[in-house]
């Protein structure tokens, strides 16, 4: 079901609630802010890369790492690499975990808690005692597991990995291309453990909405069960989905950087804030903008996405709504 305009009265159309959320998202200067730096952000991770005249892997031995320069804006590192590039091509990788990450983590907790909210009984008491049993598990060495594991030369889904790469590639079992799934691994990895809570919320607003007049109507001019979950009432129960999501980012994108700070993330030749942070923390004393710079992005990407999603939370909340 669609939110159309209000009728005020008087006859004059009032505004919908997609616009209403709009423009107390655009009042609330901190999240509106946030949301142009990360705009900005994301598309300098996208380009500056590209146009950078270094890249981020090209290596200068006999540079070694040097401070801040006219050449080098952000420095280099041990191995004479351009940390402009390396931090902005990290940025990718980073905003990379946290968007498909957390994309896997929505399909899977839309899904899992709409179906259990809708059909209830024994089906939701058995989806939920699941969720429970998960949620004992420790969530960082469950990841550091799967990824031990799974993510390895020998592992089936690495064979599975280079026999689809082979569709596209001629040399597939170049070794070069494990890094590649090294990290794919870890998106799907802090999906699989993160939709959970995810799970829980979706219940609990289809619980909330599956008596409404609209859902007993549907049901009573035969429209399927699951068309009815997810044409009815996920679309209903946009706003709080909308609002986890947002908080879902930077949580994954943390995690991500501390796997990758313990040496269990991105791996060379790739490059993320996580990795960069981790190799400058090393040796900070002697080459502090090593650490400085991908901490500073890091720290302003998660600023601003706790921001926006603190905005998106008062903004889609229905009791803030004036007549």
């Amino acid at each position: 079901m669609t939110a159309r305009a209000e009728v005020v009265p008087g006859g004059a159309p009032g505004r919908s609630l997609g616009r209403d959320a709009w423009r107390r998202l655009r009042h609330n200067r901190a999240a509106f802010v946030a949301g142009i730096v990360l705009v900005v952000l994301l598309l300098a991770c996208i380009f500056v890369p590209m146009l950078a005249p270094y890249a981020y892997d090209r290596q200068d031995l006999a540079l070694g790492a040097t401070p801040p320069s006219a050449a080098h804006w952000m420095g280099t590192d041990f191995h004479g690499r351009d940390l402009f590039a390396r931090v902005f091509f990290g940025g990718r990788v980073s905003f990379a975990v946290g968007f498909i990450a957390t994309g896997v983590a929505l399909v899977i907790g839309v899904t899992w808690g709409a179906v259990a909210g809708y059909f209830g009984g024994r089906v939701d008491a058995v989806m939920m005692r699941i969720v429970d049993i998960l949620f004992t598990f420790p969530f960082l060495i469950l990841v550091i597991l799967l990824k031990v594991f799974f993510a390895n030369s020998r592992s089936p889904l690495y064979h599975a990995f280079q026999a689809t790469l082979g569709l596209f590639v001629k040399d597939a079992k170049d070794p070069s291309y494990l890094p590649l799934f090294q990290i794919f691994f870890v998106f799907g990895a802090l999906g699989l453990v993160s939709w959970l809570t995810m799970a829980r919320i979706v219940r609990g607003q289809v619980i909330a909405l599956r008596e409404q007049p609209f859902i007993e109507a549907a049901r009573a001019i035969g429209v399927r069960p699951l068309a009815i979950v997810f044409r009815h009432l996920v679309p209903n129960a946009a706003g709080p989905i909308i609002v986890y999501t947002a908080l879902t980012v930077p949580q994954i994108m943390l995690t991500e950087a501390f796997l990758s700070f313990l040496g269990l993330g991105t791996e060379e030749p790739l490059s993320s804030w996580g990795l960069l942070v981790a190799g400058g923390a090393e040796t900070m004393a002697l080459y502090p903008w090593l650490l400085v710079f991908p901490s500073v992005m890091l720290a302003v990407t998660l600023l601003c996405l706790n921001f926006l999603g603190d905005g998106l939370r008062d903004a889609l909340d229905p009791r803030a709504r004036k007549a």
